[in-house]
């Protein structure tokens, strides 16, 4: 894989993540909520960046779609709480696959602090920490 292919694959991460987890807001409140928000957030900054990226490259970043099937059924705060868990899953090994494609010190880097981010998010939404996060 390419660094750009890489930075395309992280940025549609980025846009699906961002789609489920606006979701699993609306069944989330008071801390959950907020939480959800930030995370949301720090997704929306990512994808800002990565779209950014892949302009710099000379390339058009891949678009969002209309709408994500989600992988489960979001009925309630235990389930929202779910898929934030797995959307930050999967986030972070399309950080994984950027970490290893960068050509660029400042893209590695990058890719290594969101998939930080994406390991902390997923001990915060109720995962135990695993050895080496991103990896599949």
């Amino acid at each position: 894989m390419t660094q750009l292919e890489a930075l395309q694959a992280a940025l549609a991460g980025e846009h699906a993540a961002m789609y489920g987890v606006g979701v699993a807001g609306g069944k989330l409140s008071g801390a959950r909520f907020k939480a959800a928000t930030d995370c949301y957030e720090q997704h929306r900054d990512n994808r800002d960046h990565l779209s950014a990226l892949v302009v710099a490259a000379g390339e058009t970043p891949v678009a969002a779609e209309p709408a994500y099937d989600l992988p489960q059924a979001v009925t309630n705060a235990a389930t929202a709480a779910a898929l934030v868990l797995l959307i930050e899953r999967r986030v972070a090994a399309v950080y994984g696959d950027l970490v290893e494609a960068a050509e660029q010190p400042a893209v590695r880097a990058f890719a290594i602090e969101s998939l930080l981010a994406a390991a902390s998010a997923q001990v915060a939404w109720g995962s135990a920490p695993v050895a080496f996060p991103g990896a599949v």
